[in-house]
């Protein structure tokens, strides 16, 4: 006897994206979810007052999180935060992306090679989403906890991805993001950003020269699939004392090595 076929993603008659095909109640919990993730937790007031919807809308969505382990509510001044089950929910995306694996012994061996904090990207909505990091020891240095999210002509992976993206792909997302200044290092004309995008592929990374923040630089290379498309990024970010430009060249063909062994180590092909 066969088995029955799987259900596809989606039923025939839905294959648009419009208001009609959303579910309310659950867009408005998914919305105070995120709310809470981006804080260190929230009241309900506070959870009210940011979300603009109703208190007895935001209490039964909260409850309904709750029941399911996305939220936990911390008795001490009744502040809600976000629950084990989100961490469950993110883990189970990540066991989907095996380059988060197969990069870990890389990100390790970068770390020590270099003294300073690692961290692995994907594009995700336009921006770049840190999957992991593996900190230095030092006093000083930077943090990109797993979740942490970032403009992608900001930062160093970012750069490293648009600099290898069909031109088509990287014109769209700039287009969409724009290109906000977050120092006055940053590039925020798209002639200025495609003159670095050129020297990017020509030497093989990118390099984040205090654009994201005062005070601190990164530099990264992609990762690429077996079709020699860039699905990932690794980067280096330290303190720019720590880190001068001539470091973060040096730095780079390390990065590049790094970044051509995950690459080797999922079946990709680097573009030649």
């Amino acid at each position: 006897m066969s088995n029955p076929p799987r259900l596809r993603g989606r039923p025939k008659s839905t294959t648009d994206k419009t208001e009609q095909n959303t579910v309310q109640a659950l867009d408005r919990a998914l919305g105070l979810l995120k709310l809470l993730a981006d804080s260190a937790g929230l009241t309900l007031s506070e959870l009210t007052e940011q979300s603009a919807l109703p208190v007895a809308t935001v209490f039964r969505a909260l409850v309904t999180l709750q029941r399911h382990g996305m939220v936990e509510l911390e008795d001490p001044g009744q502040v809600w935060h976000v629950g084990p089950g989100t961490f469950r929910a993110g883990s189970a995306f990540l066991k989907r992306t095996k380059v988060t694996e197969r990069a870990r012994a890389p990100m390790e061996s970068l770390m020590v090679a270099t003294g300073e904090t690692v961290s692995l990207g994907i594009e995700a909505a336009g921006e770049v989403l840190f999957l992991a990091q593996v900190e230095t020891s030092a006093d000083l240095r930077a943090f990109f906890p797993p979740g942490t999210t970032g403009l992608m002509h900001l930062c160093a992976p970012g750069k490293a991805l648009l600099a290898w993206y069909p031109e088509k792909k990287t014109t769209e997302i700039l287009k969409r993001k724009g290109l906000a200044r977050a120092t006055t290092l940053s590039l925020s004309s798209i002639e200025s950003l495609e003159r670095d995008l050129s020297r990017t592929r020509g030497r093989g990374f990118a390099i984040d020269d205090q654009e994201r923040a005062e005070g601190m630089r990164g530099v990264a290379a992609p990762i690429f699939n077996a079709f020699s498309e860039p699905v990932a990024a690794i980067a280096i970010a330290g303190p720019s004392f720590r880190m001068g430009l001539s470091d973060a060249t040096r730095f780079g063909s390390l990065v590049r090595a790094a970044a051509d062994q995950i690459t080797e180590a999922i079946g990709g092909a680097v573009p030649q």
